[in-house]
């Protein structure tokens, strides 16, 4: 049991075509969330002149926006419950979760990238950067929690297993890009570096929505969930 609890995360996070794309997706998202821990004192101490203590009222924007994608589950839950339900189990499938993440996809890069926009030249008021943070944090704060969702509902009795695969891609990714994240800023500029990192995350957007048409298909093709299903 110890073996399979050790292992089977990182054999389903290098074998499972579901997994390749979504540890990458919400391992990326992470890692630009992370790097808030870099930009923002950099611009807001480094560049704005900010006090260490007051530059963390900079994320009141990220803040906000956590709040209200927290407020707003009983309206998701009523959007992904009225979802078609799989005519052979009677249940909804995992894709329904991601009706609200194609929204939150749209959102983060949006939020990433007016705040990259809008955070320097200090000639820029510094309240636009700020509010760029709630997309931001909203859109982060969906896909973090309907994404986990859509990875535990495709794998059922191999969730913790995909879920804890997930979380050591998402753990190390951010951690590397913190690491480097002083230089990146100080060779690219704050704004080039805040545009390319939304560039980035734009071009991820498509997963969810991919996967909200096809997810049922792909999912089929994967001998863990044949033998899953198998196992019911």
């Amino acid at each position: 049991m110890l073996k399979k609890a050790i292992f089977r995360p990182f054999i389903l996070a290098f074998t499972e075509p579901v997994l390749w794309f979504w540890n990458f997706y919400i391992s990326t998202v992470y890692a630009v969330l992370y790097l808030c821990f870099v930009a923002y004192p950099f611009i807001y101490v480094g560049e704005r002149n900010w006090s260490v203590g007051i530059s963390g009222l900079a994320f009141t924007g990220v803040f906000i926006g956590t709040v209200l994608a927290t407020a707003c589950e009983p309206l998701f839950m009523r959007i992904i419950n009225s979802q078609p339900k799989d005519p052979q189990t009677g249940k909804l499938a995992p894709e329904a979760s991601l009706t609200v993440v194609c929204l939150a996809a749209i959102l983060a890069p949006v939020g990433q990238l007016i705040f990259a926009l809008t955070s320097m030249p200090i000639s820029i008021h510094w309240s636009r950067g700020i509010i760029a943070g709630v997309p931001f944090g909203f859109g982060n704060t969906v896909i973090f929690i309907y994404g986990m969702h859509y990875i535990g509902g495709a794998y059922g009795n191999y969730a913790s297993s995909a879920l804890a695969g997930n979380a050591f891609c998402r753990f190390v990714l951010g951690a590397v890009l913190v690491l480097v994240g002083n230089d990146m800023y100080a060779t690219l500029t704050a704004r080039t570096a805040g545009i390319i990192l939304a560039a980035i995350e734009f071009a991820l957007v498509p997963i969810p929505f991919v996967f909200y048409r096809w997810g049922g298909k792909i999912r089929m093709n994967s001998q863990v969930v044949q033998q899953m299903n198998r196992e019911i």
